[in-house]
């Protein structure tokens, strides 16, 4: 097998077999990056002195024909090539000859490795950023759709108190603004740049760490050549807890979903194209799609454990335990690609129940309001509260919601209850979604 480190001596190949495991697939994923890094690290090797024009205008042709290899899918790793830093050298070296083998000077795999990683991790946490965004957009304007419709709120599994469909697809929609904080912290933990570190000591030539660095795009060089190698894991843990940030709220969502779809709730449906139903029961409109949602985003919030455990117990310095890494995050992260997607598509169909509440189960759930019409009339609340309990106790509870108001005669006709009935003006409630405030947030947020 063709490797960068060959001295001559062939490993075994069930060494090789069980060393190289999965990379090589994933390692195709970073050939787009291992080509960018590799251009500008001859850049700054012919500002050194260690290429000549013509050598860096010849890899820079040859490189570029790669990625247009690697951008139309020709590209390949060969049968018996390592991994992709050795593809690309070895491609090199053939349309090049001795040229070719000079791109590796001042660099290690080690360093190599971490650039190629850290470019991919920027650009997946911007594409799961544009994604979230997406998302954000489709909640918001069903928060506004059906702010008015009203919907029970739940604690500890009983009916609770008044919610509404405004307030639960624009709780999710603010609770993707701080999910992109979260991204937001992970990019500017990976957007600085450890090339020219070497092997996590630094070389002996005067390589130009600020020219890569900005000719990469990075915010910084990882100055410290050591700090650089320990980067490693602890970026993927950081990648991996702000997509886990978004993964628990879709996991929450689905949750919900599963549940109001349940014909005891009936709060939501969606079209049966986008439902499953049963091999015996021709009744059932399963929500698999939220299911399989769920328990992805359980499997994605995991990674965070899994790569903490993979990088617990290793001295600083490389070690081979780190290939395992993208075994483990790549997946990961094409799995939140997907839920994202088909999050935004769900709910792009999704239809609500706009009478919930004509069923007497949910009279209930408007004792507080009853209680808090009833100290707005004078009542000290410790009194209303026992003379709203009795009422329940002895079954004549009954709530006329804004009993002094116009409101209560416009209820009175239509026998509807609306969200803007119950009177609720503070910021976050029903009556006062703060959905502009909530854009404008994400908007803020998303400038990175």
């Amino acid at each position: 097998m063709a490797t960068l480190w060959n001295k001559g001596i062939e490993a075994d190949g069930l060494v090789e077999e069980f060393t190289v495991g999965n990379d090589r697939v994933l390692d195709l994923r970073l050939a787009r990056y291992d080509i960018m890094g590799s251009k500008a690290h001859i850049r700054m090797l012919e500002s050194i002195g260690l290429l000549d024009k013509e050598e860096l205008t010849a890899l820079l042709g040859a490189l570029d024909g790669i990625a247009a290899s690697v951008e139309d899918g020709s590209f390949v790793l060969e049968p018996d090539v390592e991994d992709i830093h050795s593809q690309v050298e070895l491609l090199l070296t053939r349309r090049l000859g001795e040229i070719g083998k000079k791109i590796h000077s001042g660099r290690s795999r080690n360093d190599q490795v971490l650039v190629d990683i850290k470019l991919f991790l920027r650009d997946e946490l911007l594409a799961v950023r544009d994604e979230v965004h997406k998302l954000f957009a489709v909640l918001q304007e069903l928060s506004e759709k059906h702010k008015e419709v009203l919907l029970p709120g739940y604690t500890h599994a009983q009916i609770a108190m008044p919610s509404s469909f405004g307030l639960w697809f624009g709780a999710y929609a603010e609770a993707l603004v701080s999910d992109v904080c979260m991204l937001h912290g992970a990019y500017k933990v990976v957007n600085s740049n450890p090339l020219g570190s070497g092997a996590g000591y630094g070389v002996s030539f005067p390589l130009d760490r600020e020219m890569t660095t900005e000719l990469l795009g990075f915010a910084v060089p990882d100055y410290n050549s050591v700090a650089a190698q320990l980067g490693r894991g602890k970026v993927e843990k950081c990648v991996a807890s702000a997509v886990g940030s978004v993964a628990l709220t879709l996991n929450k969502f689905a949750s919900d979903c599963c549940m109001y779809m349940s014909p005891n709730f009936g709060f939501i449906k969606f079209p049966d194209a986008l439902t499953t139903g049963s091999s015996i029961m021709p009744h059932k409109k399963n929500p698999d799609v939220w299911e399989v949602m769920r328990a992805r985003c359980n499997r994605i919030m995991a990674v965070e454990n899994e790569i903490s455990l993979m990088c617990s117990n290793m001295p600083h310095g490389y070690h081979r335990d780190y290939q395992l890494l993208k075994d483990v995050l790549f997946p990961a992260l094409e799995s939140m690609h997907e839920c994202l997607r088909m999050a935004a598509f769900m709910l792009e169909h999704i239809e609500v129940n706009g009478h919930i509440l004509d069923n007497p189960i949910y009279n209930y759930m408007f004792t507080v309001e009853e209680v808090n019409s009833r100290v707005l009339a004078g009542v000290p609340f410790r009194d209303a509260y026992r003379q709203v309990g009795e009422e329940v106790n002895e079954g004549r509870f009954e709530y006329r919601p804004g009993c002094h108001s116009e409101r209560a005669k416009r209820v009175e006709e239509s026998h509807h209850l609306l969200a803007s009935d119950l009177g609720h003006t503070h910021i976050g409630s029903i009556g006062n979604l703060c959905n502009d405030k909530i854009a404008l947030r994400m908007e803020q947020e998303l400038e990175w």
